[in-house]
């Protein structure tokens, strides 16, 4: 495992990312995250319309011994949410992506990536910052450079850290993702589904497991 050599995969994939409004009328919102079973990476992904009703979900189950490292969440997941979004038939105006976008070292986190690889719309929903100062208006800066914000669902609430995945505005995630959250849960929707679905897809693999 060369560990510069991706980091030099993630900074070509850098200067791919827009940061930029590159989206239409959002009118569907995915949401994808991970769980483990092992060396098994499960991705989910769900869609919702914009009343935040279930389109459709799939899930896929990849092979994956790359280690968590922070930083390099993508080669550890990237596979398992490409081959789970291939087969979505409705493909989402926006992604939600458990992991950070520009809100990285090499400004290239889990949803930049996927979204220059897959050509689409990602927003970046972490719920650990990786690095920056948070400023009196809740931005996070790394010098004068904003790359990304906290967002609490209510006053006392865990945050979360948005930001800009690929072909979308920190402003236009913020939108996505406030419209998208409802009590009593702190994520958006669109990925606490994701989540449910991933654990749900988990725990049948292990009784499928424990069977075999």
């Amino acid at each position: 495992m060369n560990i510069e050599k991706l980091k030099e995969e993630q900074l070509a994939t850098a200067h791919k990312v827009v940061t930029t409004d590159e989206l239409g009328e959002v009118r569907t919102i995915g949401g994808c995250d991970c769980a483990y079973v092992n060396n098994t990476v499960i991705a989910a992904v769900v869609v919702c319309d914009d009343k935040l009703g279930v389109i459709e979900k799939q899930t896929a189950a990849v092979e994956n011994d790359f280690p968590y490292m922070p930083g390099l969440l993508y080669y550890r997941e990237g596979r398992a949410i490409k081959e789970a979004f291939s087969k979505l038939k409705n493909k989402p105006d926006v992604l939600l992506v458990d992991g950070n976008g520009v809100l990285h070292p090499l400004r290239c986190g889990l949803a930049s990536h996927i979204g220059v690889e897959l050509g689409q719309p990602t927003i970046g929903v972490a719920k650990t910052r990786l690095l920056g100062e948070e400023d009196e208006a809740g931005n996070i800066k790394v010098g004068k450079d904003i790359i990304g914000a906290e967002f609490k669902a209510k006053e006392h609430a865990k945050p979360i850290y948005v930001s800009v995945g690929h072909k979308v505005s920190l402003e236009t995630a913020m939108e996505v993702v406030q419209k998208t959250t409802k009590q009593p849960h702190k994520l958006p929707e669109p990925l606490h589904l994701a989540h449910r679905l991933a654990d749900k897809a988990r725990k049948e693999l292990e009784k499928n497991a424990k069977k075999g």
